[in-house]
């Protein structure tokens, strides 16, 4: 159970994006949360996979509270989430090829010697074939390089997947295959999921519940 109460966010002290969203996510449940460019959704998106300590309010993550955030965090609850952003390439570390990039949470968990197997697992899992395997960013287009990034997602085998904006730059049936690998991933699983977006037909159509971001202030 992932729980935002009352929430309070920004980035400029005293100039807040976020003001007092509460917003509760069950386990194994798919919620959309759709609004537009701007209205604050993907700052509450980070909030909730403990990238930005909020300014007020709380997360609870299975009835316990988060009191630190991003690297500070326990190790189990930071690796609970799982996140894909909207700009790979901004997330992205332009000088590993994609194997690296998807093993990156396992190295830096000191699970490395796990990366061989998963890399073997997930590749196929997100539509990436071997021989893009080796290539960098500059190297794959943005929907390989999106397939990469939520293989580096899952590789950790999270509780929770954020997903903000995934499929936003992406070809249709690139966002379909990445939604379906999503979705394979939580049936066997049974991960819940946060999809933030502005299409309102793709979140009602991927998620159990889709709230507006008017509804949720």
């Amino acid at each position: 159970m992932l729980e935002l109460r009352s929430i309070t966010a920004g980035y400029t002290r005293n100039a807040p994006v976020v003001r007092d969203v509460s917003l509760t996510l069950a386990p194994g449940a798919s919620v959309g949360l759709l609004g537009p460019s701007g209205c604050g959704k993907s700052t509450l998106a980070r909030v909730a996979a403990l990238l930005h300590r909020p300014e007020a309010g709380s997360v609870l993550l299975d009835g316990e509270p988060v009191r630190r955030w991003r690297h500070s965090a326990p190790r189990d609850q930071r690796t609970a989430f799982g996140v894909v952003f909207q700009q790979a390439r901004l997330s992205a570390d332009p000088r590993l090829p994609l194997t690296g990039l998807i093993a990156e949470p396992l190295r830096a968990t000191g699970r490395a010697r796990e990366i061989p197997g998963r890399i073997a697992e997930l590749a196929p899992a997100v539509g990436l074939t071997p021989d893009l395997l080796t290539r960098r960013p500059h190297e794959v287009s943005d929907g390989q390089l999106q397939r990469a990034c939520l293989a580096r997602a899952l590789v950790l085998r999270p509780r929770v997947l954020v997903c903000d904006e995934m499929t936003a730059m992406l070809d249709a049936s690139t966002a379909a295959a990445l939604v379906a690998a999503v979705e394979d991933y939580r049936a066997a699983t049974g991960a819940a999921l946060l999809a933030v977006g502005h299409d309102r037909t793709l979140l009602r159509r991927w998620c159990d519940r889709t709230v507006h971001w008017d509804e949720l202030t």
